[in-house]
């Protein structure tokens, strides 16, 4: 069943709030059933309904219970107390969720606290678990000098893509229809090229169509593969202040509900944040800096069961690179400064995993990009010049799959998919039935990257 998320701004009355957040899932879905067998206002019953699909989301991320986290802290840290981790939960540090009322951890917390803690990151036994975070510093601060020395900086990818699914009880050798991602062409990227796919009359989205991506109807009785080539063009620039325009455009500053939304306290924050200043160069600085210096990366849950994405952010302090974007852009459009979302993957060398951007346009510059959470990152490390490069620059390892947030797929989605807001992951569904996401194994490889 297709869902219109505008109804995510809609309060959830407050017996169901309650049993949300106690995390009593049977009993919430017995409360939200008996509220829709009555006459109650159509927008409320959508609401209703895309709440019980979003906790049957919620408990999943959230696995281990006290025993199980105090386990794998002390595998990694060595000595680590109980006391020490109720005072990570009263200080925010690690995510949690109650579950039928009993505390329960994020799968992923305690990469979370290794990856932006510098007192615990020092505490690690494993040395293992600290390579890639400084290779990957490295291997940007020399990206970003040879940006800084020529002026710009190309990079040529070969990516390979292949979703897997699981057989599903009740559909056997029944076809599927199933998206995966491919580049968006503009901005950064230049000439891609279709090598092959698996299966044949495969339909593929515009090349610029803002969530592209290439789509197969079949049977899933062999894997659904694509492969292509790509360019990107990441160029630098010194900005100026006093080069910009009295006059600047005013597309990309709407709202965009439920998450692109000027409530009052984003309108508040943007205030507080921009104070009595004119110049929207010098605004969108007072943001990306407020955001990279005030709050802490996080691992997040799946997007789906956060309402409001930015006042989730702007509230609790915290978010991964996707809301950090999100709120990045709200608060620009808050501010009259033109933003808009890009995202996709991350593709270097050590690696190739989902990440999300955010652009912003000022005139005579153009569109900027702005990362935020690899400029928080790099404060946080001391990286004062990175930190800098990530506002109105991006380095060239990028695959922007996505120009635009919360956007249908070209040929439309018919159930709610797991990931509403952006296409990463890929996304498959019977023509009568969504399939689980955990029947769903996608993978993304970088056969080859060259700078060029």
């Amino acid at each position: 069943m297709a869902y219109d998320l505008k109804y995510l701004a809609v309060p959830l009355p407050e017996d169901v709030a309650k049993l949300k957040y106690y995390g009593d899932i049977e009993r919430l879905n017995r409360v939200i059933d008996r509220k829709l067998e009555k006459e109650i206002p159509y927008a409320l019953r959508q609401r209703l309904m895309l709440e019980k699909e979003i906790m049957a989301l919620w408990p999943r991320a959230y696995p281990h219970d006290q025993a199980a986290a105090l386990k794998k802290l002390r595998e990694c840290f060595g000595d680590f107390s109980e006391e020490e981790l109720d005072a990570l939960r009263d200080d925010d540090a690690v995510e949690w969720a109650y579950i039928n009322g009993e505390v329960r951890y994020k799968n992923n917390f305690l990469a979370n606290l290794i990856k932006t803690r510098p007192a615990y990151e020092s505490r690690v036994k494993d040395e293992r678990r600290l390579q890639y975070k400084r290779k990957n510093a490295e291997m940007l601060n020399d990206l970003m000098h040879q940006m800084k020395e020529k002026g710009s900086l190309s990079a040529r990818f070969h990516i390979r893509s292949t979703m897997k699914i699981d057989p599903v009880p009740g559909h056997a050798g029944e076809a599927v229809t199933a998206h995966l991602p491919l580049p968006v062409e503009y901005a950064q990227v230049r000439n891609f090229h279709l090598l092959s796919f698996s299966h044949p009359d495969a339909v593929i989205a515009p090349a610029d169509y803002p969530q592209r991506t290439i789509v197969f109807r079949a049977v899933p009785d062999r894997p659904f593969a694509v492969e292509y080539t790509y360019e990107t063009h990441a160029v630098y620039q010194e900005l100026d202040p006093g080069r910009v325009l009295a006059q600047q455009p005013t597309f990309f500053t709407e709202e965009y509900p439920p998450h692109i939304a000027f409530t009052p306290y984003l309108c508040m924050l943007c205030a507080e944040i921009t104070g009595d200043e004119r110049n929207p160069l010098l605004k969108a600085r007072k943001i990306y800096d407020f955001i990279t210096t005030k709050m802490i990366y996080c691992y997040m849950r799946a997007y789906m069961t956060m309402p409001q994405i930015p006042e989730y952010a702007a509230s609790s302090m915290k978010g991964d690179c996707g809301v950090q974007a999100l709120l990045f852009i709200t608060l620009c459009r808050i501010a009259g400064i033109p933003a808009r979302w890009q995202g996709g993957f991350y593709v270097t060398p050590l690696e190739m995993g989902g990440h999300d951007w955010a652009q912003f346009y000022i005139a005579p510059y153009g569109w900027l990009f702005a990362d935020p959470s690899y400029g928080g990152a790099a404060y946080r490390m001391g990286h004062e010049e990175r930190w800098n490069f990530y506002f109105g620059h991006l380095d060239p390892y990028r695959l922007p799959s996505n120009s635009d947030f919360q956007h249908d797929f070209f040929v439309p989605f018919r159930h709610l998919r797991y990931d509403p807001y952006d296409s990463q992951d890929g996304e498959a569904e019977y023509p009568d039935a969504p399939i689980p996401y955990t029947a769903i194994h996608t993978d993304h490889e970088a056969l080859n990257i060259e700078l060029i």
